[in-house]
């Protein structure tokens, strides 16, 4: 589905973000079976990056050598200077605004997944386990920005569907008028108690208590709430406001 037409018209992207809430809850699972691991998170000094930060900045390196950057629908968390694909890459068809398709905010992502999201899904301890549990905050982080990134795709369907409706918005600059245009309560409270649900299907405890999950379904409940809906939303506005450019 990597940004072709097949993702121009809103059932197909709300299919697509439908299916990459068990991605990021098996993710969020997985990261679950590993305590905080802060030795992994700290910089030796305050010049020297983190053995998180390095182990980031090496896969996505890897990742963009086998052609992983290529797509539309996935953003480097450190984009300066990767390495170019080693394989031919593949015709993609343009759905993106180019003036909008650059947008990344994984800052924002990054900072919040270590400084808000992670203490919520992971006890406190540390068992050495330094690699694996890298390897597990990579697949959050690249599940959650696939996700908030999606936006952009979101913003041109609806934009396609109805330039009208913002067009006036978009030549006024004015943000807040497009997020509220963006904005339904009704179906952001939904999906709060959908990937909630999902939650306790994924994450119960079989031979555990009744009612003991791996990862508390509330938390995935609020990071919808308070963060990926609400940057998803940021990410659309961005989009939208280099729309006409």
């Amino acid at each position: 589905m990597a940004g072709g037409s097949s993702l121009m018209d809103l059932e197909s992207v709300r299919k697509s973000l439908v299916r990459q809430e068990d991605t990021i809850i098996f993710n969020l699972i997985e990261r679950s079976k590993y305590p905080m691991n802060s030795p992994l998170y700290h910089h030796p000094t305050n010049f020297s990056p983190s053995l998180f930060h390095f182990f980031l900045k090496e896969s996505e390196a890897l990742q963009a050598k086998a052609g992983r950057y290529i797509s539309p629908e996935e953003n480097a968390f450190f984009p300066d200077n990767l390495p170019s694909p080693l394989l031919p890459p593949l015709n993609h068809t343009h759905v993106l605004h180019p003036a909008g398709a650059c947008i990344n905010i994984n800052d924002k992502i990054l900072d919040m997944y270590l400084n808000t999201l992670l203490p919520l899904i992971a006890a406190k301890g540390d068992d050495g386990n330094y690699a694996t549990t890298a390897a597990t905050d990579l697949d959050c982080l690249q599940g959650l920005s696939r996700r908030i990134h999606f936006g952009k795709f979101v913003a041109e369907v609806k934009f396609r569907d109805a330039p009208d409706d913002y067009t006036p918005a978009i030549r006024a600059k004015d943000r807040e008028g497009l997020m509220k245009l963006l904005t339904f309560e009704s179906v952001e409270e939904m999906i709060k108690k959908r990937v909630e649900k999902k939650a306790m299907m994924f994450g119960q405890e079989v031979d555990g208590q009744e009612n003991e999950y791996k990862v508390d379904p509330c938390v995935v409940s609020q990071l919808y709430g308070k963060w990926v809906m609400p940057l998803t939303k940021l990410v659309q506005v961005e989009y939208l406001l280099r729309r006409l450019d």
